[in-house]
């Protein structure tokens, strides 16, 4: 067991490496100028000047990669000229709001997604599993962005013409200045993401289901006289547990480096407005910061998906 998590970890090492390697080569080897494109055309060529003597781009490509390397796993993601701040800074400024968007649409999807692909499974052909299949089917045809803005229409819009407020409009409110409020603000991003990805694991958990329940064990566990609850939350869930161990932990890392559209929608000053703003102002440094951070959470996401699976399935141990 011990040996099969360092190969992962190692593993996942290789790729940061080579993602780092991939963005040093794309942004500080690719033709153009960085100081140019970092300073902005309204640097001045002492500015230039000063932006490639902090960047080290008057030394050897090798040792540029180690600088950057090194400064890079120190928490060194670099400085944004255009913002006159560290990079690491801005990016740790908005990371709350895209934590708390994630957590509790994750939350909301699995109580929604699991409990419909279970309840489908579990009477095929009925009318329950024809409305499981209905809600997969509406879910994965809606594009984020439609159901983020008839969210608001309905739900924001709509009450305020009639004189009252249901849902704020969007925003980000801290979790440390009052929690209900924070809840109210996200109250309408986490239902929108979470009613478009549950229909996903609806419809996983609806094919790993109908798998499992026909297997030798589960006859065998209703044989000998246990409750259906029994058989399909303690023996038929667990087998099917691995493939939406993968699912979730692809969508958390994804979605922590930056859940773009719901963040552009709903205002959200989190990673994935940052990063639309910073490919928008050619702001390197801050598109360099977004994509290591995004490849940590999928790397970090898959050591724990690892874990998980050892945990989980005996055949791993």
């Amino acid at each position: 067991m011990i040996k099969f998590l360092l190969r992962r970890i190692s593993f996942g090492v290789g790729v940061l490496l080579a993602l780092s390697l991939f963005v040093f080569f794309l942004f500080f080897v690719a033709p153009g100028d960085p100081a140019a494109m970092i300073g902005g055309e309204k640097a001045s060529e002492t500015q230039l000047t000063q932006i490639r003597k902090n960047l080290g781009l008057d030394r050897p490509l090798p040792e540029q990669y180690v600088r950057f390397l090194g400064k890079a796993v120190t928490g060194d993601l670099g400085f944004s000229y255009r913002n006159q701040q560290p990079v690491t800074k801005i990016i740790m400024r908005r990371v709350p709001a895209t934590l708390s968007l994630v957590i509790g649409a994750v939350v909301l999807w699995l109580a929604i997604g699991i409990p419909i692909g279970v309840m489908s499974a579990r009477h095929p052909g009925t009318l329950r599993d024809r409305l499981g299949q209905a809600f997969i089917l509406v879910g994965l045809s809606f594009p984020t962005f439609v159901l983020g803005m008839m969210a608001l229409y309905c739900l924001y819009f709509l009450p305020r013409q009639a004189g009252f407020t249901l849902f704020p409009a969007g925003g980000y409110k801290a979790f440390t200045s009052d929690p209900l409020i924070w809840a109210w603000h996200l109250a309408l991003p986490w239902m929108t993401l979470a009613l478009t990805i549950a229909a996903v694991y609806a419809r996983l958990t609806r094919g790993q289901m109908l798998e499992v329940m026909g297997e030798d064990y589960i006859r065998t566990a209703r044989a000998k006289g246990a409750t259906e609850r029994t058989v399909v939350w303690k023996h038929g869930m667990r087998a099917a547990l691995t493939p939406l161990v993968t699912q979730l932990g692809s969508d958390i890392a994804l979605l922590l480096g930056g859940a773009i559209v719901i963040e552009q929608v709903f205002g959200l000053q989190g990673v994935g407005a940052l990063a639309v703003q910073a490919v928008n102002n050619q702001d390197r440094p801050i598109i360099i910061g977004v994509v290591l951070l995004g490849g940590l959470f999928i790397v970090v996401a898959n050591i724990i998906v690892d874990v998980l699976y050892v945990l989980l399935d005996p055949r791993v141990r």
